[in-house]
């Protein structure tokens, strides 16, 4: 049958296949319109096996919270080049599946792969947009936050992204940003000292003894001074215990109580492609 424009535009609109590819997946299935995206999947799905041992390292990092500040979401949406990594439809397919994500309530990156947009499940628009762009995709991470008031914080660029909980509502936005902009150039390990995990402290503490015979310090200080180390660890690497980048005389914890005595973080995410 005779293919025309308008149903190779049609099926581009689908797929975000281009033209040449619908018209040729058209005329493999004679004008069957489902036939013809099963064509250009099992498409995607043949480069996706010849890049399956490409690195995907390069990509987007987006983040962004409800209407109502209560909860927010971080997707990564990876590629092989920072060319497509910039491309407007590659992020604008990052931010869609991030928005069916936070509409969806999704929890868990499994979740989220087996979301349906536009009908599709997400794994299976990455496997199609392998076949369109020529690049191996992945969509490695995703995670959420809720909290009385939830900050998103997009670096420059895409490559960088963070989310802060905190734990009272109607909180003003400047100061949320200020403390999501701290966990991305500062990149803190935990909230605070008590929740740094046990493995990290030992770690540390192990870290800081060996440093410390090396020195040549006597055997009977070693403990005192790897506990010193390692209180400055917690300073430099907790976020409420590090020096706010934005005024180096107080803590962030302190900012957070210029507001409020109360006012905490409860909770931080932060992904970096580089990082």
């Amino acid at each position: 049958m005779a293919i025309t424009a308008a149903d190779v535009s049609k099926l581009r609109k689908m797929t975000g296949a281009g033209m040449m590819d619908c018209k040729k997946a058209l005329a493999e299935a004679d004008g069957d319109f489902d036939k013809a995206v099963d064509l250009i999947r099992k498409k995607g799905q043949a480069v996706a096996n010849k890049r399956a041992d490409r690195e995907a390292t390069e990509g987007v990092v987006l983040a962004k919270v409800t209407a109502d500040n209560k909860k927010g979401a971080i997707v990564v949406l990876n590629c092989e080049t920072d060319f497509v990594a910039k491309n407007e439809s590659f992020i604008a397919l990052a931010d869609s599946i991030l928005d069916l994500a936070i509409a969806s309530d999704a929890k868990t990156l499994e979740e989220v792969k087996e979301l349906q947009l536009n009908g599709i499940a997400v794994k299976d628009v990455i496997t199609e947009q392998i076949g369109v762009i020529g690049e191996k995709l992945d969509l490695p991470y995703f995670d959420v936050v809720n909290a009385d008031t939830v900050v998103a914080y997009i670096h420059p660029g895409n490559k960088l992204a963070t989310l802060v909980g905190l734990n009272q509502a109607g909180i003003d936005t400047q100061i949320g940003k200020d403390v999501a902009m701290q966990v991305a150039a500062m990149n803190p390990v935990s909230v605070d000292r008590d929740s740094v995990p046990q493995e990290i402290v030992e770690k540390e503490l192990e870290i800081a003894k060996e440093q410390t015979r090396q020195e040549g310090k006597p055997e009977n200080m070693v403990d005192k001074i790897a506990q010193g180390r390692l209180a400055k660890f917690f300073k430099e690497s907790t976020l409420l215990d590090q020096v706010f980048v934005k005024d180096g005389k107080i803590s962030i914890r302190e900012y957070l109580q210029q507001t409020n005595k109360d006012l905490t973080v409860t909770e931080f995410k932060r992904y970096s492609l580089s990082n």
